[in-house]
C-alpha cells in the first residue's frame, strides 16, 4: 500500500499533473476514522480482553479518541503496543489516532498492521480504505471497501465509500448502480444522496446534482459537506451569490480544520467570481495552511514573504506552484515584483523545468531555475535544487501568494499585451513553416486537456460541437493540442472534410519554448484554457478563450480576460451548453477572417 517517492527528474516532472487545483468541486462524505459504530464494536471486542495487561491502555486510547484527543490516543495506543506489539486492536487505535492527527503515512502503516492481525474486524478495512482514498490511492481503496462489504453486505457506508472509489476511477455508471439499491434500501441516509450528487456532478450535470444535494440537506439540514457541494453546483450554474451563502454556512458547520480550510479555498474562487478579488486572494492562502491535507509542502528554509514587506534591495525567491498553466498565469505579477525589488534587488525564480527558457528570456535580470516535486511521507513536496547548492535569499514565497498584494482589484492587472516572450528566431522559423501549409489564415486549435483527473472533461466540449467552427472558410486550422489527438483529427477529416494541419518537428507537450514561438506565428488561437493557451496569452498572441460558468480566472468578467489583454472570452449561457457558445465562436471567427 505504501507510496514510493520518485528519485529522478523524470519522476518529478510526472508529478506536475498531480499538483492540487484551486478547489475541489465536490467533497465526499465517507464517514470518519473510528466512527461511533466502529468504536462501539471495538469497545465490545476489547471488553472481552480484560485479562490482557494492555486492555486498560486500549480503553484509555479509545476514550481519548472519543474526546478528540489524538495525541493522547497515540500515547496510550503506543503504551499498549509496548506491552504486546502483536495486539491488532492497539495498531488499529494507533491508526485512527495518527489519521486524526494528520500523520497519514504512519496511519496507513498502523492500519495495515491491524488488518493483518485482526482480519475479521471489517472496520479496519473500511478505515484503511478511506485513508487510501483520501491519499488518491483509489484502486487500493476500492479493494478495501469491497473487503469491508464482504464482511458487512449492504452496509450503507460501505456502499457509499465503494461508489466514491469507483467514481474517481471514471466508472460513473457502475457507481450509480452501487448507490441506487443502497438509496432504495436506506433512503433516510443523507450520505448516499450526497454521493449520488457528486457522481452526477462529475458527469457535468449540475442541475440534477443540485436535486441530490437538496435531498441530502432535507434529510439533514446541518450536513456541511452537502451544503458545500450544493454551493459549488450553484456556482457552476451561474449563481455565485447563492454559492457564497452555502459555502460560508458549510464552513460554520464543519468540525475538522482540514475541511474548513478546503472550504475556505473554495470560497476564494467564489469571491474571485464575484469580483471581490482582494478577499479572494486572501482566502487563497488556505491552500498552504498546515491543517489543509491537500496542500503541497515546500522544502524551503527561508523567511516567508508577507504583504507590505519591504523588498527594495532584497533577494526574493519565488517558487511556481499549482499546475503548469497556473505558473504561467501567475507570472503576470513578476514585472511588478522586479520593480519593487529595485535595481539593487534580485529575483530568483523557480519554475517547472519546461518553462525555464521562456521565463529566462522574459526576465533576463532574474536567476531562473527548475523546481522538482517528490512524494515525501505521502505528501507532494516541492524542492528548489539551487537552495541545496547554497543559494542565498532574504525571503521566499509561492508565486500565487504575490497576488494578495499586487492584484487586489481588476484595475491592478496590467494592460501591456505580454509579459513572456517567444524566441524571435523560432517565431520566424514557424512563420516560414506555416507559409508552406495550405492557404488561409492560420488558426490554432486547442480542444481538450491532457489531464484526466478531477473530471476535467466537464470543462471541455465534445469534439463534435466544434462543427460550426470547423466549417469556416479562408483558414487553415493548425493542431496545437498536446497529447493523443489522432482520433479528433481523423474525425475532422471524415465528418467535416477539414484537414487540421499538424506542425512538423515539435513536441507540443514537452518543448514549450518552441510552442510559444509557434503560437507567436499564428494569426489566432482558439480553444479552452490549458497550458498552451496560457502560454499563448502570456506571449501576447491573439486568442479566443472558451470559458465556463464559475471559472475563477475570469475574475467576474464575461468577455474580457484581465490576465491577457489580447484574449477575448466566449461564455456559454449555461454549463454544458456548448452549441450556443460554439456558434458564437464561429461567428466571431468569420468576422476575424473578414477583417483580414
Amino acid at each position: 500500500m505504501s507510496r514510493q517517492a520518485p528519485t529522478s527528474a523524470t519522476s518529478a516532472r510526472a508529478l506536475q499533473a498531480a499538483a492540487p487545483t484551486p478547489a475541489r468541486l465536490t467533497v465526499d462524505s465517507l464517514g470518519q476514522s473510528g466512527s461511533s459504530d466502529a468504536l462501539t464494536k471495538l469497545n465490545s471486542a476489547i471488553s472481552e480482553l480484560k485479562a490482557l495487561s494492555a486492555a486498560p491502555m486500549l480503553q484509555r486510547a479509545m476514550d481519548a479518541i472519543r474526546a478528540e484527543d489524538a495525541k493522547g490516543a497515540c500515547d496510550w495506543a503506543l503504551k499498549a503496543l509496548e506491552q504486546d506489539e502483536r495486539n491488532g486492536f492497539g495498531w488499529y487505535l494507533l491508526g485512527i489516532a495518527l489519521e486524526r492527527a494528520g500523520d497519514f503515512a504512519s496511519s496507513i502503516s498502523a492500519y495495515e498492521a491491524a488488518l493483518k492481525l485482526i482480519p475479521d474486524h471489517g472496520e479496519v478495512a473500511n478505515d484503511l480504505g478511506r485513508l487510501a482514498f483520501r491519499l488518491g490511492m483509489t484502486s487500493q481503496s476500492e479493494a478495501l471497501f469491497r473487503l469491508f462489504l464482504e464482511r458487512y453486505p449492504d452496509h450503507p457506508e460501505g456502499s457509499n465509500n465503494l461508489a466514491c472509489a469507483i467514481r474517481d476511477q471514471g466508472r460513473h455508471d457502475e457507481a450509480i448502480e452501487i448507490l441506487r439499491p443502497a438509496i432504495i434500501k436506506s433512503p433516510e441516509i443523507p450520505m448516499l444522496w450526497n454521493t449520488m450528487g457528486t457522481v452526477v456532478s462529475d458527469q457535468g450535470d449540475f442541475a440534477n446534482a443540485l436535486v441530490f444535494f437538496e435531498e441530502a440537506l432535507r434529510l439533514d439540514p446541518t450536513f456541511p459537506k452537502a451544503r458545500y457541494n450544493r454551493g459549488n453546483a450553484k456556482l457552476l450554474l451561474g449563481d455565485a451569490e447563492g454559492a457564497i451563502v452555502d459555502c460560508e454556512a458549510a464552513m460554520s458547520g464543519v468540525l475538522a480544520e482540514d475541511e474548513r480550510q478546503m472550504m475556505r479555498l473554495s470560497r476564494s474562487t467564489i469571491l474571485l467570481n464575484l469580483g471581490r478579488i482582494g478577499e479572494g486572494w486572501d482566502d487563497y492562502e488556505a491552500r498552504l495552511n498546515p491543517q489543509f491535507n491537500d496542500r503541497t509542502d515546500f522544502a524551503v528554509n527561508l523567511p516567508r514573504w508577507a504583504p507590505d514587506a519591504d523588498l527594495a534591495g532584497k533577494t526574493l525567491l519565488v517558487v511556481g506552484e499549482q499546475g503548469l498553466g497556473d505558473e504561467v498565469l501567475f507570472g503576470n505579477v513578476l514585472p511588478d515584483v522586479i520593480d519593487r525589488l529595485g535595481p539593487k534587488g534580485r529575483l530568483v525564480l523557480s519554475v517547472e523545468p519546461r518553462l525555464v527558457p521562456l521565463f529566462q528570456r522574459a526576465f533576463p535580470q532574474a536567476q531562473v531555475d527548475a523546481h522538482a516535486t517528490y512524494v515525501v511521507g505521502g505528501r507532494l513536496t516541492r524542492v528548489v535544487p539551487p537552495l541545496q547548492a547554497g543559494l542565498q535569499a532574504d525571503l521566499w514565497t509561492p508565486m500565487g501568494s504575490l497576488m494578495r498584494e499586487f492584484r487586489r482589484s481588476v484595475e491592478a492587472y496590467p494592460t501591456q499585451e505580454s509579459y513572456l516572450a517567444a524566441d524571435p528566431a523560432r517565431v520566424a522559423h514557424w512563420r516560414k513553416a506555416l507559409a508552406e501549409a495550405p492557404a488561409g489564415l492560420k488558426i490554432g486549435l486547442l480542444w481538450k486537456s491532457a489531464v484526466a483527473k478531477d473530471a476535467r472533461h466537464r470543462y471541455f466540449s465534445p469534439f463534435e460541437t466544434w462543427a460550426p467552427v470547423l466549417a469556416q472558410t479562408g483558414v487553415t486550422f493548425v493542431n496545437l493540442q498536446y497529447g493523443d489527438c489522432a482520433e479528433e483529427i481523423e474525425a475532422a477529416r471524415r465528418d467535416y472534410g477539414v484537414e487540421i494541419w499538424t506542425p512538423p518537428g515539435i513536441d507540443l507537450k514537452q518543448d514549450l519554448d518552441d510552442v510559444a514561438a509557434l503560437c507567436g506565428a499564428m494569426d489566432l488561437i482558439v480553444g479552452f484554457s490549458n497550458a498552451t493557451l496560457n502560454i499563448a496569452g502570456a506571449c501576447g498572441a491573439p486568442t479566443f478563450l472558451i470559458s465556463t460558468p464559475g471559472a475563477w480566472p475570469r475574475l467576474g468578467r464575461e468577455t474580457s480576460y484581465p490576465w491577457y489583454p489580447k484574449t477575448r472570452v466566449f461564455l456559454p449561457p449555461g454549463f454544458g451548453q456548448w452549441d450556443a457558445v460554439m456558434a458564437d465562436v464561429a461567428k466571431a471567427l468569420a468576422g476575424f477572417v473578414a477583417e483580414r
